[in-house]
């Protein structure tokens, strides 16, 4: 028979659950049955799921940080970084609805509002550890004065730092592996390797883009506040060309309390993935939103456009 301990932990984790949200009442014996098949923990036959009451939101790094170190000292897992984070990702992925459901509620609310969709669809990516908020507390943000306005100044030390392990396993990878790469569709409910993240907690949004089959999901690194990433369907490198401006047009007629906008598709400016066309928007207004123009500008036929060079260290049209 399982030990008080660890029972405890997996009643503590079931209550954060109901707490937020993720599950219902009806569903504590079922997700319950699915930890302890993971864990291979047999309770004792006098244990009800029925009887554990929510908790409140807190706490969830602790509760996994216990379970994780009994999966260790068990040797059900390893411990390294991705080790655990895989066990951990696998926990929280039995706690999550099902894509069909995220996606229904979702457009329930959109119909209400946007806005309220978004609110809901990003509390649940931060209430099921996709987004690890305890982890990104410990970014470091600060505003620094310029001539160009206060700039943002960010240091990201919420992903994990390379596991040696992971690092060897990246190295007997097949290039056709699957996923083909981070951002593809098929990361959903993905369960992850060594040298690929778990995505078991990970929901996407479809989106009609420029008559194409889009997702939405935020980044699990969140450089600022909602940092969402919006990916195509179809794996495909990264392009600028008018239908660029076409889906990012769609995208705020859709959500016109977000930003987005795209990374270049050149390796020497681009962003970190440039194998799979994507856009990162978010609720945020960044410096250059915010400075002044240098010069304005005109274009004959245009004349009801209002355009200018921004105050900016780099060449930058509004």
């Amino acid at each position: 028979m399982a030990d008080k301990g660890i029972i405890d932990s997996v009643n503590r984790l079931i209550g954060y659950a109901l707490g937020c949200g993720l599950i219902e009442n009806e569903d504590r014996t079922y997700v319950s049955n699915g930890i302890f098949d993971v864990l291979r923990l047999e309770p004792e036959d006098s244990y009800d799921a029925d009887s554990i009451a929510a908790e409140g939101e807190d706490g969830l790094e602790e509760i996994l940080a216990k379970i994780l170190d009994y999966a260790v000292e068990n040797g059900i897992i390893e411990n390294g970084i991705a080790s655990r984070d895989i066990f951990d990702t696998r926990l929280m992925g039995i706690l999550m609805p099902r894509p069909s459901e995220v996606i229904r509620h979702f457009f329930e609310l959109y119909r209400e509002s946007p806005e309220r969709a978004t609110d809901w669809f990003y509390k649940l990516c931060c209430d099921c550890d996709y987004i690890r908020r305890y982890r990104i507390e410990k970014d470091k943000k600060w505003l620094s004065s310029t001539e160009y306005g206060d700039l943002d100044i960010t240091i990201n030390l919420s992903k994990p730092e390379k596991d040696p392990k992971a690092i060897a396993a990246a190295l007997s990878r097949r290039s056709d592996s699957y996923p083909k790469c981070l951002l593809c569709h098929a990361n959903e409910g993905y369960a992850g390797r060594l040298d690929h993240p778990a995505r078991e907690n990970l929901r996407q949004i479809p989106l009609t883009l420029g008559n194409e089959q889009w997702y939405m999901q935020y980044s699990p690194y969140v450089y600022y506040n909602e940092h969402c990433i919006v990916l195509s369907k179809e794996h495909r490198p990264m392009k600028i060309d008018r239908m660029t401006f076409v889906r990012l047009f769609d995208f705020i007629d859709r959500f016109p309390h977000y930003t987005i906008g795209s990374n270049a598709d050149l390796p020497i400016v681009g962003g970190s993935i440039l194998t799979h066309e994507h856009y990162q928007g978010g609720r945020y207004e960044f410096a250059m939103e915010r400075a002044g123009l240098r010069q304005e500008l005109s274009f004959e036929g245009f004349d009801d456009v209002k355009c200018g060079i921004v105050n900016w260290p780099m060449s930058v049209i509004r």
